[in-house]
């Protein structure tokens, strides 16, 4: 049989509905699991005034139970007996007695018929109302429910070939029926259904599309075409549309025209402002590269063909967009004159109590850029300069209004200022990358000011010991380390990540507000600590970012082991072709052998209290197998030395690949810890230069395997 639950209410917010639809597939369906029915699937939908969900090939009840518990012995003590009757919720003439082989028991045997799924569905649907986790609720009137908003109907229905029938079941003075309602205004009064196909084709009739992804898709193709027409494109911006979806349930697009005088404003500004106050679609002009155009999406289907919407939108957009022209021309005005202004407002915006104001942040940045800049192949003066012009946008009219386009309008009013394209570029691009999928920069100037500007961050925050702690992160310091890294990694930057560290941390105990934050200066050691944790920190992201891209986290060790583990460029060059040599039979193999030569080695320096460590000698070599390793490693030794010189890395591998055949003949045919003392000691001194020549590679005593 198919199941048919309807929640309908006021408007539910566009951002909750998303999780609000799998919340309610999940509840339901595993509470239904849990009491004995399965199904064949289920699908949850929401429009802004209903949630629903359609389960399909329910069974038509559970199956009958039975449980069966053994207890104590009949001759136990009374104790143990009461406490068997009370975890079965027996009694004692209820119980079976069965013959043991060392006597009798009891035996509890509980049988429970199958229930009818409506009875189920009932139990399941009531808690799941009551208990239904909402990130926000309201009560309303004098019942005790909460719900996001006044709940005023639950449609619950089971059917299969026989019909159709209410599942009785009431929550709150809300009683199950079969009905439900339209679109508000085009189609208000209630209708009955009688299923699923039933329920979505009467809704559509009655001017409700049921799923949000048709919605969405609806949109989109219709702003699409509205924008062909005019010869213009619609700005990207799939989390706009989703939300557009989630407020009507008959999307009917609208497209308007911006007036003129508002075309000059920033692109970005008119986009964010039309989304963010109105939640307008943007229409670029690809002639002009302007935002010269607008859709909304009206919720009803109007005689006049939405002139009375769009005009009253028309009314509200250039009431705004007044209001950002004005913020623009005071922004022009001051970045003209150099904005010393809003350089002097950084001193009294706070960055953080212990970290001072945003003004000897920016200093910091700017000695750090400094710092960085010949690394990144920037001029150190502009990195500085880039730095200095960065964060003065923050102190503009057009951030405050709209703190997303921070950098966007930096760049903006470095132009105006006449700082040049490599600083605006840099005051744009400070803050990139903010998450995954965002570019990185590539511009020297830009990279050297946004690695500054993570750096110190970080090493700001692990002076006052502020660090991560499990899930959580107030000041977004994993995202700053993985920003690091992909500065780095994505520009083939080569420069020790400590030296920037000490920098930037000597940047943080220079700073004045720093000095009065913290009395004591710390020790030199208790800094070396601090400095490595927080490499240790940036390590650990490292290899989160490196396992997405399919490298083992113990091949990532066994890189980080070696020396030069602050080159991140260099760290991941060897474990990329360290990763593709264990991919290889050959690599495995070795892998095997060398891990072997490690272990018999150690085990003999421990039990001999000695360390083999030289003399290795080919006239002690008894047996054509170690003669030919012998002759493998003077071979394979310099060419692997040249090659780890050079950073060629995967000349690196193949050279010490060319070993498996070698080492895998030696342990064949021999037999390491001999009777003879001299082989003995000649054969563990060879395993120590096997050891040392992986470990020109990697620590491979790390890898699994």
């Amino acid at each position: 049989m198919d199941l048919l639950i309807e929640l309908f209410s006021e408007e539910i917010p566009a951002r909750m509905q998303p999780r609000a639809r799998d919340d309610l597939r999940r509840l339901v369906t595993e509470g239904l699991v849990e009491a004995g029915l399965t199904y064949r699937s289920a699908g949850a939908f929401s429009t802004p005034r209903r949630l629903a969900l359609a389960v399909e090939g329910l069974d038509a009840q559970s199956k009958p139970v039975r449980d069966e518990r053994k207890g104590p012995r009949t001759d136990a003590p009374e104790a143990a007996i009461q406490g068997f009757l009370r975890a079965t919720g027996l009694t004692l003439d209820q119980l079976e007695r069965r013959a043991e082989k060392k006597g009798e028991a009891f035996y509890a045997v509980v049988e429970r018929p199958g229930r009818p799924a409506a009875e189920i569905v009932a139990e399941v649907l009531s808690r799941t109302i009551r208990d239904f986790p909402w990130p926000k609720s309201m009560r309303w009137g004098s019942g005790n429910l909460r719900w996001v908003r006044p709940l005023h109907s639950i449609l619950c229905l089971l059917s299969d070939e026989a019909g159709a029938q209410v599942v009785p079941l009431e929550v709150d003075g809300i009683a199950a029926g079969n009905t439900t309602r339209g679109h508000r205004f085009m189609a208000p009064d209630a209708f009955a259904v009688t299923g699923f196909d039933d329920y979505a084709a009467k809704l559509r009739r009655a001017r409700v599309m049921l799923d949000p992804a048709e919605r969405e898709a609806a949109i989109r193709q219709e702003a699409a075409n509205l924008a062909f027409v005019r010869g213009w494109e619609i700005v990207p911006g799939d989390g706009l549309m989703t939300e557009l979806a989630g407020l009507v349930e008959w999307p009917v697009p609208l497209m308007g025209v911006i007036e003129a005088r508002f075309l000059d404003l920033p692109p970005e500004v008119l986009q964010t402002s039309m989304k963010e106050h109105q939640k307008f679609l943007s229409a670029r002009n690809p002639a002009t590269g302007r935002i010269e155009g607008y859709v909304t999406v009206a919720n009803i289907e109007t005689p006049d063909h939405g002139a009375t919407i769009l005009a009253g939108n028309q009314r509200v957009l250039a009431a705004r967009l007044s209001d950002a022209a004005f913020f623009w021309g005071n922004d022009l005005r001051e970045a003209k004159g150099g904005m010393t202004g809003w350089a002097e407002g950084l001193q009294a915006v706070t960055f953080h109590a212990k970290l001072g104001s945003q003004a000897d942040r920016v200093a910091r940045i700017a000695a750090l850029a400094r710092e960085i800049a010949p690394a990144v192949g920037a001029d150190p003066d502009q990195a500085e300069q880039a730095a200095r012009t960065a964060k003065l946008d923050l102190r503009s009219a057009m951030v405050g209004e709209f703190p997303e386009l921070q950098g966007t309008m930096g760049r903006y009013y470095a132009q105006a200022a006449g700082l040049g394209e490599a600083v605006a570029d840099a005051a744009r691009d400070h803050y990139a990358p903010l998450g995954p999928s965002d570019a990185v920069p590539s511009a020297p100037v830009s990279v050297a000011v946004a690695l500054a500007d993570k750096l110190d961050t970080l090493t700001g925050f692990w002076a006052i010991d502020e660090k991560p702690t499990g899930s959580k992160d107030p000041f977004a310091l994993r995202r700053a380390a993985l920003g690091v890294i992909r500065l780095v990694l994505g520009n083939g930057v080569r420069a020790p990540l400590t030296a920037w560290i000490a920098a930037g941390d000597a940047a943080q105990q220079g700073d004045e507000a720093q000095n009065q934050a913290h009395a004591a200066e710390p020790s030199a050691q208790s800094l070396t600590n601090r400095h490595h944790d927080l490499l240790s920190f940036l390590h650990d992201r490292l290899k989160v970012h490196l396992r997405d891209q399919g490298i083992r986290h113990d091949v990532i060790d066994a890189v980080l082991a070696m020396p030069g583990n602050d080159d991140l460029t260099l760290v991941v060059a060897r474990a990329t072709a360290l990763n593709a040599m264990l991919a290889t039979e050959d690599g495995t193999n070795l892998l095997q052998g060398l891990k072997r030569a490690a272990n018999i080695l150690a085990q003999a320096e421990a039990q001999d209290g000695v360390e083999y460590s030289f003399g290795a000698d080919p006239k002690f070599a008894e047996t054509d197998a170690e003669r030919t390793l012998f002759a493998a490693l003077d071979a394979a030794e310099p060419q692997i030395a040249a090659a780890v010189r050079a950073e060629d890395y995967p000349a690196a591998m193949a050279a010490i690949a060319a070993l498996r055949a070698p080492i895998d003949g030696f342990f064949e045919a021999v037999q390491v810890n001999a009777d003879n003392a001299v082989l003995r000691r000649n054969r563990l001194n060879l395993l120590h230069r096997i050891r040392e020549t992986g470990r020109r590679i990697a620590d491979f005593g790390r890898i699994e395997g």
